[in-house]
């Protein structure tokens, strides 16, 4: 199974042109994504005033998507936010896991049982 992490501080995040790839591949969470200066479903617009290299897109899409894990193999770097770092890590297929992170610095764990 392929999972995508991000591996330095600041956590995960996509770019504007991993946003689009994904769109273009019909992805159902990216197509549910507002981009920057386009309005929200209600009509609003979002004026950001932020420059490209800070907007962060996706942060909730599940993490072993194929439509994820093929476009962040295929775009590598491209995919990265200023604050982000992408990898596509592989585990056994038959392991029940979870993403931690310290951070935003993100590794995958075999899921178990805590009681506190």
């Amino acid at each position: 199974m392929k999972i995508v992490i991000s591996k330095s501080y600041g956590g995960f995040g996509l770019s504007r042109k991993a946003l689009h790839a994904l769109r273009e591949m019909k992805n159902i969470y990216a197509l549910k994504e507002t981009d920057t200066g386009e309005a929200y479903p209600d009509g609003y617009v979002r004026e950001s005033m932020l420059r490209d290299e800070f907007d962060s897109f996706l942060r909730d899409i599940p993490r072993d998507d194929p439509d994820l894990v093929k476009v962040v193999e295929e775009l590598g770097s491209e995919c990265n936010t200023r604050f982000s770092s992408l990898a596509v890590i592989e585990i056994p297929d038959d392991v029940l896991w979870e993403i931690e992170e310290y951070d935003g610095n993100e590794w995958v764990s075999e899921k178990h049982r805590c009681w506190s």
